[in-house]
């Protein structure tokens, strides 16, 4: 005797197929356009499901497709210049998302004022093994140790070239582009010679990343004597280069040096022939702080996120009050709301960067930074970005 099957009338199945359909569109539109309660009730805790580095692969195929467009219109208060060039507004992407320079023009439309993509090395390589990137949900943290996985000068610069110029250069934010060495290489400092030279003209500013806690012996670069003559170095190679093709170099620094090293780095810059034109604040750190809660917090590798946030904003604040306000400083770390960026650019920083909080907030975390950062710099008096800058130094050391 055959079972009996329930067979589901004709209308109900039809309304549960349109009803499906429906939820499917809906949760597209909403991700297209970037809905900030649809991305923190419902797709970022799925995409948290996910393994990290596997979410963070999705995510740049996303954004290159061009798969998320929220709406912000920058105001005139948000625009500003640095670096002798001119930003719709000071929020960019951190180095770090998007390594193999895939997805830039989909990052531009999200709203980043600039993006720097890397880092980058001279030579293809795979990093560290997986896996490499940890979540730590309770404290909205990351830790990674990919250890400057990377495609290679020659790869990033054909895709580059070739995305730059379907743009047009009337359509493009600037574009940064950092800098690594290869894990194996017998002269750290000729690997960032090359990437200058490389990348030189394509890029609107360069930045030599010699603060990744990932590479072994890296951040022994930073030490005063190996960095005077990688700074040498570096803008030697800059000035053979086409005159109007020279760009900024900006150098990036650990969280984690000491006050005297900070002291020694400026008293290195100082020098006209190691004066490189900004400086990024901060990398990572290897430092766990004690209120970390997430089980990951053990896991080796760099520390990105809010427990960052303060050490990174002190760090700005030193920098800026050692330089006396006369070096550009991009700030980076735990940047999640408009006032973390605006804390950050009174402290001294004349642009900030995201990453983090891309990661666990998605593509509507940028135009909230940028409307909040709006707000706040009206409220305070400001008319624009850079009358902020600085203004709070003394608050955050």
């Amino acid at each position: 005797m055959s079972a009996c099957r329930v067979r589901t009338p004709h209308k109900i199945r039809s309304l549960i197929k349109v009803t499906g359909l429906g939820a499917a569109v809906f949760s597209a539109y909403s991700v297209f356009r970037g809905d900030e309660k649809f991305y923190n009730a419902v797709f970022m805790p799925f995409v948290r499901l996910i393994p990290p580095e596997t979410a963070h692969d999705l995510a740049v195929l996303g954004v290159k497709w061009k798969l998320f467009r929220p709406k912000y219109q920058d105001t005139e208060r948000l625009r500003t210049n640095l670096l002798g060039l001119s930003f719709s507004n000071p929020v960019g992407i951190a180095a770090g998302f998007d390594k193999h320079g895939e997805a830039v023009p989909g990052l531009e439309l999200i709203g980043f004022g600039f993006v720097e993509i890397g880092s980058v090395t001279p030579e293809p390589q795979p990093g560290n093994p997986r896996p490499r990137i940890f979540r730590l949900n309770e404290d909205k943290a990351i830790v990674n140790r990919y250890g400057f996985n990377s495609e290679g000068h020659d790869a990033v610069y054909d895709r580059l070239r070739e995305s730059r110029e379907q743009q047009g250069a009337e359509k493009r934010a600037a574009l940064g582009i950092n800098l690594g060495k290869n894990k194996l290489s017998q002269d750290a400092i000729q690997d960032y010679v090359q990437g200058v030279k490389r990348f030189g003209t394509l890029a609107d500013y360069l930045v030599i990343n010699v603060s990744s806690p990932n590479t072994a012996g890296l951040r022994a670069m930073q030490s005063k004597n190996t960095l005077q003559t990688l700074l040498t170095a570096v803008l030697n190679a800059r000035s053979t280069l086409p005159e109007n093709e020279r760009r900024p170099i900006l150098l990036k620094l650990a969280p984690d040096l000491s006050d005297e090293d900070l002291k020694e780095i400026v008293d290195v810059i100082r020098n006209k022939a190691c004066a490189v034109d900004g400086l990024i604040v901060s990398n990572t750190t290897i430092d766990r702080p004690a209120s970390l809660k997430s089980n990951n917090a053990g896991q080796l590798g760099g520390l990105s996120g809010p427990p960052l946030k303060h050490r990174s904003t002190a760090m700005i604040a030193k920098v800026y009050k050692l330089t006396q306000g006369k070096v550009p400083i991009i700030g980076v770390g735990g940047i999640f709301t408009g006032e973390d960026a605006f804390e950050k650019i009174e402290a001294g920083a004349s642009a900030v960067q995201l990453y983090t909080s891309f990661i666990f907030h998605g593509p509507p975390v940028v135009p909230k930074i940028k409307r909040e950062l709006d707000s706040l710099l009206a409220q305070n008096g400001y008319a624009n970005v850079q009358d902020a800058v600085g203004k709070g130094v003394d608050k955050y050391l």
